[in-house]
C-alpha cells in the first residue's frame, strides 16, 4: 500500500506554491537593472582611469547580470505546472541556473587572477581619484542589491548564487577603493593589480562552496538539514513498525525536499491501528521533526521485501 503526503513549511518568504526563489523574482529583476547600470558605469570609469581593478569588477558585474538573467529565466520555467512527462515540472531549472552561475564565476575569477599577475609584472598608470569615484558608485549599488537578496539567499540556491555574485562585487568595490587610495597617497601602481588578485581570490572559494551544494542536489544527496539516521530511528520507533528499507531523501530544488520509504509493518499492528492511522503517524513524525516537502510511504507485510529488486539504505 502506498501513500503520498505533502507537508509544507513556510519560512516567511516563499509562497505556498512554486519554488523558493519565486517569491524573490521582483527583487532579482531590480538587482539585474542595478547591475547592468553599474556595469556600464564601471567599464567607462575603468577605461578613463586605466584601472584593471575597476574593469575586473565591471567584468564580474557583466557575469552577474548574465547570472541574474538566468536565475529569472529559471524561475519562470521552474514554476511552470507539472505534466504527465515531467511530473515535477521544471523545478530543476533553478539548480541548473545555479550550476551555470558557478561556471561563469570560476571563469571570471580565473581571468582576473591571470590578468592581475600580468599587471604586476608590467604595471599600468592608474588614475586613483577617478577610480575612487566609480568604485563608490559601484559599492553603493551593490549594497542595495545585497539588501534585496539577503533574505532569499537563505532559502534558494538559485538566489544564493546571485547573492554571492553581488557580494563578491561589493567586496571587489572595497578592494578597488583601497587600491585607489594607496595609489593616490603613495603612487604605488602595483596596488591596482593586487586589488584585482584579492577580487579573484574572493570569487573562487565562495563559488566552489556553491558548486558543491549544487552538485549535491543534482546527485540527489540527502538534504543537508535532514539526518537520515534520525529519520530511520523515528520511523522505527512508531508502534507496529518492524523495519524500513528503500529509504531515500533528495532535493528537487531549493525548498523542495522529498522522501520515500518502504515501511514493514506487522499484520496485528495494522489490524489494531489501521492503515490510515499508521500513515498519519508516519507523516506526523516527519512533519514534526524534519522539514520534508513531500513524503511517500509504502506499507508492506513482513517478507514482502524479498520479492523486490532494490537499492537499500
Amino acid at each position: 500500500m502506498g501513500a503520498g503526503h505533502d507537508h509544507g513549511h513556510t519560512h516567511g518568504g516563499p509562497p505556498p506554491t512554486g519554488t523558493a526563489a519565486a517569491a524573490y523574482k521582483g527583487r532579482l529583476s531590480i538587482a539585474l537593472g542595478i547591475t547592468l547600470t553599474v556595469m556600464v558605469v564601471e567599464i567607462t570609469g575603468g577605461l578613463l582611469a586605466d584601472s584593471l581593478a575597476l574593469i575586473a569588477d565591471a567584468a564580474h558585474m557583466a557575469t552577474d547580470a548574465l547570472g541574474l538573467a538566468m536565475a529569472l529565466l529559471a524561475i519562470h520555467f521552474a514554476n511552470r505546472p507539472p505534466s504527465l512527462s515531467r511530473t515535477f515540472g521544471y523545478a530543476r531549472a533553478e539548480i541548473l541556473a545555479a550550476l551555470a552561475n558557478c561556471l561563469l564565476l570560476l571563469c571570471v575569477g580565473g581571468y582576473v587572477l591571470v590578468e592581475a599577475i600580468h599587471r604586476l609584472i608590467t604595471p599600468a598608470e592608474t588614475r586613483g581619484g577617478l577610480t575612487i569615484v566609480f568604485a563608490l558608485i559601484g559599492l553603493f549599488a551593490n549594497m542595495i542589491s545585497l539588501a534585496l537578496l539577503m533574505r532569499g539567499q537563505k532559502e534558494s540556491l538559485n538566489v544564493r548564487g546571485a547573492f554571492l555574485e553581488v557580494l563578491a562585487d561589493a567586496l571587489g568595490s572595497v578592494a578597488v577603493l583601497i587600491s585607489a587610495a594607496v595609489i593616490m597617497t603613495t603612487g604605488w601602481q602595483q596596488a591596482d593589480p593586487i586589488a584585482s588578485l584579492v577580487i579573484g581570490l574572493m570569487i573562487v572559494p565562495r563559488t566552489v562552496k556553491l558548486l558543491h551544494e549544487t552538485l549535491n542536489v543534482l546527485l540527489e544527496a540527502a538534504p543537508k538539514d535532514v539526518d537520515m539516521g534520525e529519520v530511520r530511528a523515528h520511523i522505527l520507533a512508531l508502534p507496529g513498525v518492524e523495519d524500513i528499507h528503500d529509504l531515500h531523501a533528495w532535493t528537487i530544488t531549493s525548498g523542495m525536499p522529498v522522501l520515500s520509504a518502504h515501511v514493514v509493518v506487522s499484520g496485528d499492528a495494522l489490524d489494531s491501528i489501521g492503515h490510515e492511522k499508521l500513515l498519519h503517524d508516519l507523516q506526523g513524525c516527519l512533519g514534526d521533526h524534519f522539514d520534508v516537502e513531500h513524503c511517500t510511504f509504502q506499507l508492506e507485510p513482513s517478507g514482502h521485501a524479498e520479492h523486490e529488486t532494490r537499492l537499500c539504505l
